[in-house]
């Protein structure tokens, strides 16, 4: 009967869990075995392997062959070292105390390899729990720094609302002081006119004054100038007339003296028939 160590799956749906086993080739997989050495989940990182040493390393020397997978397993338990160094006792080429001594020293190494590797992982865990706590509290720095700019600005928006709305009142303030003085000043400027004429007024006055006789000289010298066109036109239209009336006269003496002689005519009649009748 040939013996095998292998794996039997155990476990739930992807969720499996290995037992190694001691069993008949001929047996299934899952089937009847001999003996139960231990078991390996592989669902874990670093996966877990819980095996017997002494009873995988007897069924290694009564010849049981492992699969593939156990043989990793064996190796890494130092299951296939100490059976190799068995069969060399057993030769006669090393004594049981060598053997058991490089087994030891093996083992011790194993030991150190994987202490060193744990306590690497644990130093890099804690370094990345450190880093994550200074992330952490960087972060909650920030938030607490970005909250006091955000108050910190909130009170200045609100202290520069105040001063806008109290620069807004003095403002209105100012305009309603500067519109009701505008609405004075001009009934204070007319009761100074009427009270008394400022110096400037005076002033004008005086070279009004002044000027008065020059503005008439040359307003009497520009109308001279300008009657004196309208004169020449006048004398000229006269003379036309003159020329006119001269040139008439005769005619008109002939046609008074015609006038006259048709009125004697009636009357030259009237003294003859007045003559003829005596």
């Amino acid at each position: 009967m040939a013996v095998r160590i292998r794996l039997a799956r155990h476990g739930r749906k992807k969720k499996p869990i290995y037992y190694v086993v001691v069993a008949d080739s001929r047996s299934p997989r899952d089937g009847r075995f001999i003996e139960k050495l231990g078991t390996f989940n592989p669902n874990v990182n670093p996966p877990e392997i819980s095996i017997d040493a002494e009873r995988a390393f007897y069924w290694a020397m009564t010849g049981a062959q492992p699969s593939g997978a156990v043989r990793s397993i064996l190796s890494n338990e130092g299951v296939l070292l100490r059976k190799h160094l068995q069969i060399g006792v057993n030769k006669g080429a090393i004594t049981q105390e060598d053997a058991d001594k490089r087994f030891e020293d093996w083992r011790k190494e194993k030991i150190a390899k994987f202490e060193k590797l744990a306590s690497e992982k644990a130093k890099a865990k804690a370094d990345e729990q450190s880093r994550i706590e200074a992330e952490i509290l960087k972060l909650r720095e920030a938030e607490k720094k970005a909250d006091d700019e955000a108050k910190a600005k909130a009170v200045a928006e609100a202290q520069a609302a105040k001063a806008a709305a109290e620069a807004e009142k003095e403002a209105e303030k100012k305009t309603e002081e500067a519109t009701t003085e505008a609405e004075v000043a001009p009934e204070v400027k007319s009761e100074k006119k009427e009270e008394a004429p400022t110096e400037e007024e005076k002033v004008v006055e005086e070279t009004k004054v002044e000027a008065e006789p020059e503005v008439k000289k040359e307003e009497a010298k520009a109308e001279v100038k300008e009657e004196t066109p309208k004169v020449e036109e006048v004398k000229a239209e006269e003379k036309v007339v003159e020329e006119t009336k001269v040139e008439a006269e005769p005619e008109v003496k002939k046609e008074e003296a015609k006038t006259e002689v048709n009125e004697d005519t009636p009357k030259a009649e009237e003294k003859k028939e007045e003559k003829k009748g005596e």
